[in-house]
């Protein structure tokens, strides 16, 4: 998939994802008043379909490095570990 690099288009697309939830819940407001009006959910669904088009070109976040830590000391024992057992081998080769 094309990531977009355009933060407008990006912004329209959140705009709209908005939108749709508004007029989502205009549709779930009207249900509760027992005067039901299905063209808020048509419209909801259709704003939130163009939001999603507009917004699922966005590149994904950069990695924040929380675990950075962990990971390091985990490659850290990984890496030991596999010296510990090659040195083994190398012992009972003699």
């Amino acid at each position: 998939m094309e990531h977009n690099d355009d933060p407008f288009i990006v912004r329209v697309g959140t705009f709209f994802l908005v939108m749709g939830a508004g007029s989502f819940l205009l549709f779930v407001t009207s249900d509760l008043a027992d005067k039901v009006d299905f063209d808020y959910l048509f419209i909801s669904v259709l704003l939130i379909f163009i939001g999603w088009y507009f917004r699922r070109g966005k590149a994904p976040p950069p990695s924040a490095g929380r675990f950075a830590i962990i990971r390091k000391s985990r490659e850290d024992a990984q890496k030991k570990k596999e010296e510990k057992s090659k040195a083994k081998q190398d012992a009972k080769k003699k």
